[in-house]
């Protein structure tokens, strides 16, 4: 059975701190809009979110969610939507919270959000049949600038279409790498496993290949 897109529950939608927001803003510019305008309007949050994982843009640098703007509210209540049970938004956003030199990476654009759905959810199946908590998404879309920036980076790399990540787990990528290939030999996914030093590369480009 191949995972396939979900579209998402607004009612599981992760949820804007109070703390992180002021960590954004700056407390002057957050005490000046804070009490006619709320947080959720300020980022594009869904109003009266319910359940989810929290996003604290403490955690973010603060020039990139100033460059997403209403996006980053966006895409976080997108991710939780999809009801991953090991894998958080906060992890898949700050996978893109990166740049090289004067080049920030950039959330997806909307048109590419619902492609990498499939690969999160088998990154999250991978976490339970590995029995270990995600460690890090080192990398997930890339933009086509930042991509050029990567070194060893392909032109045609897959995620600059939103449907590769590399992930961490606390165990040797090796062991990673074996799983996710018997996860698709089962017939789960259909798409590229590659085993490098620290990390494992999966994408969903709908062949199978392996490095």
């Amino acid at each position: 059975m191949l995972f396939s897109d979900f579209s998402g529950d607004p009612a599981r939608s992760p949820r804007l701190t109070r703390r992180g927001a002021i960590g954004s803003l700056g407390a002057g510019a957050f005490a000046l809009f804070a009490s006619a305008t709320p947080a959720s309007a300020l980022f594009g949050w869904k109003s009266k979110p319910r359940g989810g994982a929290s996003l604290n843009l403490d955690e973010l640098p603060a020039e990139w969610v100033e460059r997403q703007g209403r996006t980053l509210g966006a895409y976080a209540d997108y991710l939780g939507g999809l009801q991953l049970k090991r894998l958080t938004p906060q992890q898949v956003i700050a996978a893109h919270a990166k740049r090289h030199g004067s080049v920030w990476n950039t959330l997806p654009p909307k048109s590419l959000w619902k492609q990498m759905a499939p690969t999160l959810k088998v990154v999250d199946r991978l976490a339970e049949e590995l029995g270990q908590p995600v460690k890090e998404i080192v990398s997930a879309y890339r933009s086509p600038a930042y991509n050029a920036r990567c070194a060893g980076a392909s032109s045609g790399s897959w995620h600059k279409s939103n449907v590769a990540v590399d992930v961490k787990f606390p165990v040797h990528a090796s062991s990673v790498a074996a799983k996710a290939r018997t996860m698709r030999a089962r017939g789960l996914f259909r798409g590229g496993v590659g085993r490098y030093s620290s990390f494992t590369h999966i994408d969903t480009r709908g062949q199978n290949v392996d490095w």
